[in-house]
């Protein structure tokens, strides 16, 4: 099987909203400590991470109580390398999107802006209608390659955030997908259990097994 990890590395000069990881070293072997401990200072959205529902809705569903099935198991990486702007019902039809569970979308930021060291002044994101044609799918964990799934003309409002998560999806973001070709896979993401919190850095791969 080949397997494609598509998680940032996180370290305090990566792409970040404003909150960058600060790392302290407790102890170190050569200050004569027995070993080396650092402490890391991350804000739960930091690199590949996943939004939980908690995010935007009180009361919702915190990243440590999401059901590991919906994001386990098969599927699809999307090819929305073409789209420029907002991602419509159109494009998700035409790239294959209906009757999967698990969505990646693969856009031209996964090789532009994912890869800047800075926010870019624009990227592609998902609008709201294609937002709510993915409920109606019956997706249950979406996700896109950058620092949010909104769209940079959005991020006053957050309308997709609203739609996805309020009606109980999983959004995935800053998932790295530049390497990867569309198709269908196995999606392994993973955030880590921290109690009642809104969101977590997640470690994620994809696999494709042997035929």
């Amino acid at each position: 099987m080949e397997i494609f990890d598509i998680t940032l590395p996180i370290h305090p000069k990566m792409l970040h909203w404003g909150r960058k990881p600060e790392v302290e070293i407790v102890e170190s072997l050569a200050a004569g400590d027995p070993s080396n401990v650092t402490r890391w200072r991350l804000g739960t959205h930091t690199g590949t991470h996943v939004d939980a529902p908690a995010h935007f809705v009180d009361g919702a569903t915190p990243v440590d109580k999401l059901d590991l099935h919906s994001l386990i198991g098969p599927a699809i990486v999307a090819d929305l390398t073409g789209v420029t702007g907002d991602i419509s019902v159109d494009d998700l039809v035409a790239a294959g999107v209906a009757g999967h569970t698990r969505v990646l979308l693969k856009t031209s930021n996964s090789a532009g802006p994912l890869k800047e060291v800075d926010r870019a002044p624009s990227w592609v994101g998902l609008s709201p209608e294609a937002a709510k044609w993915i409920i109606d799918q019956g997706v249950q964990l979406i996700g896109i390659d950058y620092l949010t799934i909104e769209s940079f003309t959005r991020t006053e409002t957050w309308d997709a955030h609203h739609v996805l998560l309020g009606a109980g999806l999983i959004i995935l973001e800053n998932a790295d997908l530049d390497a990867v070709p569309p198709g269908e896979y196995e999606l392994v993401c993973l955030p880590a259990k921290l109690v009642d919190a809104d969101g977590s850095f997640a470690r994620t791969v994809l696999i494709k097994r042997d035929a």
